[in-house]
Formats: structure tokens, sequence, C-alpha cells
């Protein structure tokens, strides 16, 4: 297949209505330009290989680059597939949002009434973790509950049980704490409510009725077309291929594992794009519930990690200068994935990658991208000023906590230093972390020294409050109580 190919033309009925009420009529990209960019961007950054789907006036254009592993030799193609890690999530809540809007699930309702065997550490919480506030990242339940139930149909079933007593990060319906634990919850529910493995679920609901037929989520499935392998390495060089393709298992589908390529992850975005039509008019959600799953449910401290100036139900929202957008990132072994989508302009881009400094592309291509197709203005990478403000430390020093890891601020000459360490379940995932936080509002520090644990960048390291007046920090999204 050639490296860029125009596939799709403007859907009928509904879908095409929708396009036509756009800003964006009648552009039609360079795709040379672009592709030349894609080819320099992925080089300079050392990314072995992409995959780019660009969604303008309906059309879904596809670009690729690179290899898909640097070992053979494979060449990245556009029909390649890629592990999207939590860009699985969006799958999910669309499952979700179709059974909410069939009446068979209530948003609202505890999810203990179709769960009885979920229950976290505090049982009077576990009454309040409902369906809406798990899509929103506001259940709070911890993110990093790994476990390993098998590869049988029953592996969410037993990840559940398994979960009994997890802990949670902050009281649900507080503030935002990203959690994954919460989406293969949702993936049970699907389950319940459907009679279906979430596999066959998605297949059924979703896929099919879109005819995204280069999206699965088992490796026995990806197999079938051109994968494209992890890379990793360190910041600035050439990586090496992941020791295995995949180390997930099979019970994280729900909240890490949809394969697919670019242009099939464009085409799910231009169903909620045209209000919930796919590309041949079936209609896959109805409009309200697609402008109630891009919503605002909950502001984020952190707006820098993904990008997020807040959460719907599913979606990351963003702000661009007055701009509004949607979508998501994703990560797995080596692989990274991101999804922008503007609704005023009619325009979503998709890019997928399998290793080096993938952040780096997806930020200086976008910034591009967007200011061309849909005139947004993206904010400038996250650093702290040439001038750092003055702040006094003391009231941010002291142990903060979530499950699995405590994080020790303190203050030495003036300067903010924070330990980040893994512990209880987590220990020896990883050496202790030492960050230096370099000021950049009183509240928002840029962290060094953390690698590419959690970006090859500065790392925002985010000081906020709960309701109730505990302090709290957000380390990659997650949010960890001060207890001391």
């Amino acid at each position: 297949m050639p490296k860029n190919v125009n596939r799709d033309e403007r859907g009928d009925g509904d879908a095409a209505g929708a396009w036509g009420s756009r800003d964006s009529a009648g552009r039609n990209p360079d795709l040379a330009h672009w592709q030349a960019r894609l080819d320099a961007l992925c080089a300079a950054h050392h990314v072995p290989g992409a995959s780019l789907a660009l969604l303008v006036d309906g059309t879904v254009h596809e670009l690729a680059t690179g290899v898909l592993h640097r070992g053979t030799g494979v060449e990245a193609t556009t029909d390649s597939v890629f592990q999207m890690g939590s860009i699985a999530k969006i799958y999910t809540a669309t499952l979700i949002m179709q059974l909410a809007e069939s009446g068979e699930l209530d948003l609202d309702a505890p999810v203990v009434d179709l769960l009885p065997e979920f229950s976290v550490a505090d049982p009077e919480a576990a009454r309040a973790i409902t369906a809406r506030r798990l899509l929103s990242h506001t259940g709070g339940l911890t993110c990093d509950f790994t476990h390993d139930s098998g590869r049988g149909d029953d592996c969410l079933a037993k990840y559940v049980e398994a979960a009994k007593g997890v802990a949670l990060d902050c009281p649900p319906g507080t503030v935002i704490s990203y959690s994954s634990v919460g989406y293969n919850v949702l993936g049970r529910i699907i389950e319940v409510v459907t009679g279906k493995v979430w596999d066959r679920a998605l297949k059924d609901l979703l896929l099919t009725p879109l005819g995204l037929t280069h999206t699965m989520t088992l490796p026995e499935e990806a197999l079938r077309f051109r994968a494209a392998m992890g890379h990793l390495g360190e910041p600035g060089q050439n990586p090496d291929p992941a020791p295995q393709w995949d180390m997930m298992p099979r019970s994280a589908g729900p909240y890490g594992r949809v394969i697919a390529t670019a242009g099939d992850l464009a085409r799910l975005a231009r169903m909620h794009l045209a209000g919930g039509v796919a590309e041949d008019g079936t209609r896959v959600l109805c409009e309200e519930t697609v402008a109630l799953m891009q919503r605002r449910e909950v502001d984020c401290p952190d707006k820098w990690t993904v990008s997020s100036d807040g959460w719907g139900l599913g979606w990351t929202l963003y702000e661009w200068n007055g701009v509004q957008g949607y979508g998501h990132d994703g990560a797995s072994i080596g692989q990274y994935g991101y999804l922008r989508v503007v609704p005023s302009a009619g325009v979503a881009v998709a890019l997928l990658t399998n290793g080096g400094g993938a952040r780096e592309v997806y930020a200086a291509l976008y910034r591009e991208l967007l200011a061309e197709l849909a005139g947004v203005t993206m904010p400038e990478p996250f650093a702290p000023p040439a001038r750092p403000p003055a702040v006094d430390f003391a009231p941010l020093v002291g142990t903060y906590r979530r499950e699995g890891v405590v994080i020790t601020v303190t203050e030495r000459d003036g300067a903010g230093h924070a330990l980040y360490e893994f512990v209880d379940g987590m220990k020896g995932f990883s050496e202790p972390l030492r960050i230096d936080l370099l000021p950049v509002t009183e509240t928002v520090f840029a962290g060094t020294g953390v690698g590419a644990a959690f970006s090859e960048d500065y790392t925002p390291v985010v000081f906020s409050t709960l309701p109730d007046g505990t302090g709290c920090v957000y380390i990659g999204m997650r949010c960890g109580p001060r207890t001391a």
C-alpha cells in the first residue's frame, strides 16, 4: 500500500449534513508537505516508525514513515497497526454511553448495584462510586493496581474480584485522579449488562457498525496485520526493540489495549464529530449523547501532563485560546498515541508511534497541523520561565501518599525537592526518583531528573487542595493527598 492514501470520501445521509456546516469546508491538506514533516520530525527525534491520519471535511488522509521494527526493518505503512495504550478508554467510554442511552445503565447509580462484588478500602465510599465518576476519573480509585487474571474470558470478572479493598487516592466525587482501575470496572459493567465479554461487545456494538476493519484487542488478532513493535532507550538516541511486544495482561483491555491503524482511530473520531453517525449513515450514538461526552465534568489542576484543561465522560478536554477541543493520549510498552479533535473546524488528527521522542514529534507536528487546518494556537512546551518566581516552599513541605507511591517534599537552601518512592504493591517497580522543583507559579513546578518514567522533558508537579482543605500533589495526573 502507498505511504499516503486518501481512502474515505464524505459520508452520506446525516453524516454528510454534519460536514456541510463546518468552517473547514473546501480545504485540501498538502499531503506531500505533511509527509516530509512527519519524516523529518521522526528522524530528528529518533522515532523508528509512525502513522498519521488527518480527518478534514469528513475525509481521512493517511501517512506513514519509518519502520515497524528496527531489528527487522519492516516498513511502516498506513495499514500498520499500533498499540494505543490509554486511548482504549475512549472506546470503553463510548460503549458505556451506548448502554446509558439505551436505558440499560444508569450513569449515576452506585457501581455496586450492578457489581455486588465490587468494593474498595472504604466500604461507605464504594456506594459513592458511579459510572459517571469512573468515566471522568472522579471516582477516587487509584490508577495502578496491576493484576494478571489470565487469558480466559473471565479475566475482567477475576480482576474486579482481585481488586476488592483497593485504595482510594481521594474521596469519590471530589477531584480528578487518573484511574485505569476505574476503566476496568467499566469494562466489567459492559460485560454484565450485555452478556458479552468486553472484546466481543466492542466488536459488535462499535467496531462493526463503524466498519473499523483494522481495529482489534488481542495479540493473536494483531498478528494478521503489519504490527508495530515498541522500542525503548535513552532520550536522544535510537531506541532498541522492547523485550516483548506487549507485557499487559488481557484484563488491561478496557483501559489500555485497543490496537489499530491511525486511520481507524480517525474514523472513530469522525463518528463523534458527525454527531454519532457512522460513515454509511448508521447511527451509533444520538447527538445528545455525543455532546454529553464532551461536556466538562471536572477541571484539571494539572493542565500539562496530557495537555488537559478538564475532563468529560471519557474525553480529555482542551482549550486553545478560546478554541475548544477533545481527545486522548495513550502509551504502552514503547508505543505512544495522540488524538486531537477540533469540532468547530471538523478536524481530527491521530498520530501513532513506536518509540523514541514521540512526544516531541507530537508537539511540533500538532502545533503546525492544528494551526493550519483548524486555526488553533497550541501552548508552548511546559518548562520553567527564564525568570522563575520566588516561592515560599514551607507550606508545601510534607509527605504525600497514594496507593503504591510516597512523595516527600523538602526544602534546601530555598529550593524545593521531591523524593518519589514506590512502596507496597509497587515496591521495586523503579528506583526512587529524585526531583528538583523549578517554580513556574506558586503551586506549579517543573520537575527535573524524572527521565523516561513520565516524560523526556520537564515533568509537571502541581500542588492543589481537596475540598476538605487537605493539601495534595499531582504527578502524572495522579492525586496524592498530604498525610504529614
